[in-house]
């Protein structure tokens, strides 16, 4: 329990005990309970009200069964999950991630920093997080469909736009939202809009919705830089990923000035020295659906690809690094290497993809970093302005959803710089977003009473 003040250590073995084989759930916690020791210090009575414990155990665990029929008319069987982590803020609003390693665990974790994310948007949102063992990689839409449709059939009884909204996540796009949404709307007998979030434009989905995390990650690390004095203008970046974060994030940089000259799917990673072309990523990942390999082999003989039991994404020099895949896929072994080769910084697109040792690694160096559950809050962020469209029946431009989410990812920036240095540890935005996102869900717990 190194790092957690002597006081918190009970409450992290307690949660370790009562979530046993959940590795990274415990991972969450641990992360945000060792920058409280500064908070309850100044303010003992979050100690005293058992708030810390009641924020790590979630409000309700929904576990159930998903049978579905294959196209060859055997049927199959999926776990289906739903953690409606806490709802002081607001309705539950997390994604749904359709993925062979989900499990309880998992989304756990996910809800746990989905909780303090949506926190620091200052939306009235609480957290949740859901999500199925289904892969959907192979399958043809029929399947897909009718595994959404069996997912929903259960699940529909839990979700409502003042209940639960979920949202996307890993596997699942507009294609699976649509699906779900349209089981619910059958089942529920009323076109209730606001109950899912990244919706396409044909039934009440918002413009930038499908930018706005890599466009929020990016508008976080610009930020940063500018703390600094610079920016992202003819710096070398490296994104890992390239599904819609990481796409949107290599767009959004591109238009500040910066080259991204790497990306990567879980097979590999290509290096691109010219930049990475754009249109041409978006066609082999977004309509072909093709392996990051087919970018390399047509882009020509100037971009190499490296697969994955061959070498990391990390090992590309770069001045910004940006993980926008998944957990824990930037390790200690990779921070190394990105110190060595001069990162200045680190900006989380993905839920909680640096391990502890890696992001020790990048603070010890100096480096700037920014948390997933700050920097890759503008998906949620955009998610609520969806639901906010929705419940006026408007609908906006693009460009005065994306000024609203520019608004928004600087307001985290600066609310977590400030938090920083109010507890006397400036420059550090871990610390920051954890005490942010903890004090506004705990402030409110208080008030609502012991629930």
């Amino acid at each position: 329990m190194t790092g957690i003040d002597e006081k918190l250590q009970p409450i992290f073995a307690e949660v370790v005990r009562r979530n046993a084989g959940e590795p990274e759930f415990h991972q969450a916690v641990h992360e945000v309970l060792e920058s409280l020791g500064r908070v309850v210090a100044k303010h003992p009575h979050y100690l005293d009200l058992a708030l810390i414990e009641r924020i790590c155990e979630p409000e309700r665990q929904i576990i159930f069964r998903i049978p579905w029929v294959d196209d060859h008319g055997k049927v199959q069987i999926n776990r289906g999950f739903r953690v409606q982590f806490n709802s002081a803020l607001g309705p539950y609003k997390g994604g749904m991630r359709f993925h062979p390693s989900v499990n309880v665990g998992i989304i756990k974790f996910l809800g746990f920093e989905q909780t303090f994310k949506n926190a620091l948007t200052g939306m009235p949102i609480g957290g949740g997080k859901g999500g199925s063992d289904f892969d959907p990689k192979g399958r043809s839409d029929g399947e897909i469909m009718r595994f959404c449709q069996s997912l929903m059939t259960e699940l529909h009884r839990h979700l409502g736009d003042q209940t639960d909204v979920p949202a996307g996540d890993i596997g699942v796009g507009g294609r699976e939202i649509g699906y779900m949404f349209g089981q619910y709307k059958r089942l529920n007998n009323r076109f209730e809009a606001g109950v899912f979030t990244g919706k396409a434009l044909a039934y009440g989905g918002s413009r930038a919705r499908t930018e706005a995390t890599g466009y929020g990650n990016t508008y976080f690390v610009q930020a940063m830089l500018q703390k600094r004095g610079t920016d992202f203008d003819g710096k070398t970046v490296t994104v890992s990923g390239s599904g819609n974060v990481a796409i949107y994030t290599i767009e959004k940089v591109q238009s500040f000035g910066g080259k991204v000259i790497a990306c990567s799917d879980s097979s590999g990673y290509v290096v691109d020295d010219a930049g990475i072309d754009l249109d041409l990523l978006k066609e082999v990942k977004n309509v072909r659906r093709e392996r990051i390999s087919e970018y390399a082999r047509r882009r020509g003989s100037q971009v190499h690809f490296i697969p994955s039991d061959k070498g990391s994404i990390w090992d590309v020099p770069c001045q910004v690094a940006m993980p926008s895949a998944t957990q824990n896929e930037l390790s200690g072994k990779g921070a190394r290497a990105l110190v060595a080769n001069g990162v200045i910084a680190v900006g989380e697109g993905a839920n909680m993809p640096s391990t502890p040792e890696a992001v020790r690694i990048f603070q010890e160096a100096g480096v700037l970093f920014a948390p997933g559950k700050a920097a890759n809050a503008g998906g949620v962020a955009t998610s609520a302005l969806e639901m906010q469209q929705n419940a006026s029946r408007d609908s906006w431009s693009f460009e005065k959803t994306e000024e609203r989410l520019a608004t928004i990812m600087r307001n985290i920036h600066d609310t977590c710089h400030e938090t920083a240095e109010e507890y006397g540890a400036p420059g550090d935005y871990v610390l920051g977003a954890n005490i942010a996102g903890f004090v506004r869900v705990a402030e409110a717990m208080r008030m609502l009473g012991v629930i």
